[in-house]
């Protein structure tokens, strides 16, 4: 199945902006992620088509993700 992944801030790093990547059929946001190699602890905000999820919810072919980073700063 195809999703588009889109990071934002420090995830960005070395990675890319907005990819459309192909994953196994049910493959959840963590995985994703972790294909990505992007540790659990960096997963602050997770949205499939604009909808915040947990990170064990599963993508469909055409899903859009969006991943952000947790919010440093003073």
């Amino acid at each position: 199945m195809q999703i588009t992944v889109k990071l934002f801030a420090t995830l960005r790093n070395n990675r890319f902006k907005i990819e459309v990547h192909e994953y196994p059929e049910g493959s959840t946001i963590l995985q994703v992620a972790e294909a990505l190699e992007i540790p659990k602890e960096e997963l602050a905000l997770t949205l499939i088509n604009g909808i915040s999820l947990e990170v064990d919810n599963a993508l469909k072919d055409g899903d859009t993700l969006a991943i952000f980073p947790p919010v440093g700063g003073g």
